[in-house]
């Protein structure tokens, strides 16, 4: 069979397999099913408990629920408080991982400690970026991550498949250490091989900031400001932690009670971010921010930014979805905290690029947003900001490029799937094994001789 034959023969498949796969939605309500394991209030499905992180957007007032500013907490902390504590002064990207992992917000010395243990994990085997991540390599950087972290299991020292706590908890913090490498040197053999760019590999300096390390790595002169880390960093911790309800921690819990090694468990949760769904949101912000800048060249026409938003919205401009990008999230309803503390983060580093306008055009978005689609649409609850509305505006002010926006959302999120591997493997000894209520009818079987 030649190509084309193949192609026929699959398209032939695609019609059998909606035959026999499609199954009428009034089924779902006919049995309480919930499509996405929500409800129509946006309400999960209760699958577990963790003492990791929570997240707040309603609070019962009088008996009834209420929307509310959306509350992110890790460990007990409120995440807003511990952004504005380090923000700007200091890196926290380390010191909210040793929380996340150890639950507690460390001293001085241990702070010290822990970033001299994820130091010394921060080095790749002698040739893995040669022979591994040099090998085959590709735009998408997600898979190149996905592969390098299954290879990396090949060079552990010690028994991989060992699910004692000290044994897991050192393959984490490798990993942890290791990402931002993954990522960037990912992206730099992607860019001399598929676009003849010029190659160049700078090791990760130990006495760094992951936010520092990552920024070093990926550029040709190892160059860059305070600010612009600090800025980095403060993405880093907001993208680092998110419930253990989202659909990569979700899997990094399911594949952990199945007794995989800490390699299998990673590269599962890296395949379900990977997903436009779930870790890909701020690239269609950037690639709709093209698209409005095209049609509404003057940011400060609110009339007719107006309009064109409610375009897209109808769906008869961008790509004719009817989304807002960066707009509304499944859980959060009055705000996103995220985004609220991050925005200061976002203006600061706008002055230093010289790109107020282009910040007057996503505040004048953020603003006028909601009212088109609560204009445009029913809706259960309200529309704002999510973090990623800002993340991928902050990612080009940085110069990373595209390629590199979800994977740097696994840099960040690696020590959250950590956190909540030891909490699985710690607490619970059973495999989840969730219902899927079965509507097959039972057929007589017909001997091979006699189909049609």
């Amino acid at each position: 069979m030649n190509k084309h034959e193949v192609l026929a023969y699959m398209e032939k498949g695609e019609e059998l397999c909606r035959g026999v796969d499609g199954v009428d939605r009034k089924i779902y309500d006919e049995y309480g099913v919930k499509l996405g394991l929500r409800d129509i209030n946006g309400h999960g499905v209760l699958t577990g408990v963790t003492n990791i992180s929570k997240i707040v957007s309603s609070k019962m007032v009088d008996g009834k629920e209420v929307h509310v500013d959306g509350e992110l907490w890790y460990r007990g902390y409120n995440v807003i408080d511990l952004v504005e504590d380090f923000g700007f002064k200091r890196f926290g990207f380390e010191e909210v991982a040793y929380l996340l992992l150890f639950g507690e917000l460390p001293d001085a010395d241990e702070l010290m400690e822990f970033k001299k243990v994820l130091g010394k994990l921060n080095r790749l085997p002698t040739n893995f970026t040669r022979d591994v991540i040099m090998k085959a390599p590709t735009k998408d950087i997600m898979n190149v991550m996905t592969k390098s972290v299954l290879t990396l299991a090949s060079y552990d020292d010690f028994d991989v498949s060992d699910l004692s706590i000290p044994n897991v908890l050192r393959q984490c913090m490798a990993l942890i250490s290791e990402f931002p490498m993954l990522a960037t040197y990912g992206y730099c053999a992607y860019n001399h091989y598929e676009r003849d760019e010029s190659m160049y590999i700078h090791r990760p300096d130990k006495n760094l900031s992951t936010a520092e390390n990552f920024l070093r790595m990926l550029r040709p002169d190892k160059q860059y400001t305070e600010l612009e880390a600090q800025v980095l960093d403060a993405a880093l911790v907001l993208h680092m932690e998110h419930g253990g309800g989202n659909n990569s921690t979700f899997t990094t819990r399911v594949v952990s009670s199945a007794g995989s090694d800490t390699y299998s468990v990673i590269a599962a949760a890296l395949s379900s971010l990977k997903g436009p769904k779930h870790g890909g949101a701020n690239i269609k912000v950037m690639q709709m921010m093209e698209d409005i800048r095209a049609h509404v060249p003057d940011y400060n026409d609110t009339d007719a930014l107006r309009d064109y938003l409610a375009k897209i919205v109808d769906k008869k401009a961008f790509d004719k979805a009817g989304l807002i990008y960066g707009m509304g999230h499944a859980i959060y309803a009055v705000s996103d905290p995220r985004a609220r503390v991050f925005k200061q983060f976002v203006e600061r580093l706008a002055v230093e690029k010289g790109m107020e306008k282009e910040y007057e055009l996503y505040s004048n978005i953020e603003k006028i947003a909601p009212e088109v689609i609560a204009e445009k649409r029913r809706i259960y609850k309200g529309v704002s900001a999510n973090v990623d509305f800002y993340s991928g505006f902050v990612y080009s002010m940085l110069g990373i490029p595209m390629e590199l926006y979800t994977p740097l959302f696994a840099v960040a999120r690696i020590v959250g799937w950590s956190a909540h591997r030891i909490e699985e493997l710690i607490n619970v000894d059973k495999i989840i094994r969730p219902a899927y209520m079965s509507i097959m009818k039972e057929r007589e079987f017909i001997p091979l001789d006699k189909r049609d």
